[in-house]
């Protein structure tokens, strides 16, 4: 595995025209999340991301057309102000899609993430439990969509709200 070079020894490109102050300001403020940190060794194996935030997942129900999960905020997926990190809200997003997706389309039928959007309305915070509810909004001859919801398990109050739209390819016919 080749070294990456560290922040202070690369080559800062800054354009004329930012403040000098500004960019020192940047420079700070990813040094104060720990964008110089190294990442650990374990942590370096293919997907081990994925294996963090479906590792959070528990399924409570399938249905045609709608997919329903349990998701244990833990200290893995919680990004640096304590709310669940935006990639982990992406990354269970994607899963949820494609297994709703998957309940409504032939087996042998491929597809594909042409856009998942994401609106972050609170911040989920470590040991919360949230119920995430994906439902297939629309399904037809080329594309699929799926709506997912972040609620928090007590209040039931949307945190996070999601759209995937999915391209559906025809099966080959060969």
């Amino acid at each position: 595995m080749a070294e990456q070079p560290s922040p202070s020894s690369m080559t800062r490109l800054i354009t004329k025209n930012v403040d000098r102050k500004c960019v020192d300001d940047i420079v700070g403020f990813f040094q104060w999340v720990g964008i110089s940190s190294n990442i650990p060794e374990n942590m370096s194996t293919k997907d081990f991301y994925s294996n963090i935030v479906g590792s959070h997942l528990k399924v409570h129900q399938i249905q045609r057309g709608r997919v329903t999960c349990l998701f244990s905020v833990k200290p893995a997926v919680v990004n640096f102000y304590g709310g669940v990190h935006g990639g982990a809200v992406g990354a269970v997003a994607e899963r949820m899609a494609i297994a709703c997706a998957r309940t409504v389309m032939a087996e042998d039928k491929q597809i594909f993430l042409a856009e998942l959007s994401i609106s972050y309305l609170y911040a989920a915070p470590a040991n919360s439990e949230l119920i995430i509810d994906a439902s297939v909004s629309k399904t037809g001859k080329t594309v699929t969509v799926v709506a997912i919801d972040f609620k928090f398990k007590e209040s039931g109050k949307v945190c996070y709200s999601c759209h995937a739209t999915f391209f559906n390819m025809p099966v080959s016919k060969l």
